[in-house]
């Protein structure tokens, strides 16, 4: 069992930055691809990146790729995700997740792939 919990959430304009950390319980963090999805309100919750054991592999949505920047810190159990140039259309809570059926084959963008959820964190972008 891997729990999670995010920080790093808030209010910021247009053009900011803000960086997401997500802190895991559990001593087989590091087995783990790790992944953050959004929801925003009405909507249905999105993949935003993902990032493999090592942090050697990276995926992300075309709709934040070269803004978005996720990471790893093994020995401290925790993910980043680095948001630059944001943008008012990414407001929304933003999640992350643990899939510990992870092969080394490829990230997955399915939320049904990820076992271990957090409980959210809000982010807001003023226009």
């Amino acid at each position: 069992q891997v729990q999670l919990v995010e920080s790093g959430g808030g209010l910021v304009q247009a053009g900011g930055s803000l960086k997401l950390s997500c802190a895991a319980s559990g001593r087989t963090f590091n087995n783990y691809a790790m992944g953050w999805f959004r929801q925003a309100p009405g909507k249905e919750r999105e993949f935003v990146a993902a990032i493999s054991w090592s942090g050697g592999m990276t995926d992300y949505a075309d709709s934040v790729r070269g803004r978005f920047t996720i990471s790893r810190d093994n020995g401290k159990n925790t993910v980043y995700l680095q948001m630059n140039t944001l943008k008012p259309e990414d407001t929304a809570v933003y999640y992350c997740a643990a899939d510990r059926r992870y092969s080394g084959s490829g990230l997955s963008q399915r939320l049904a792939a990820y076992d271990y959820w957090g409980q959210g964190t809000q982010v807001t972008v003023s226009s």
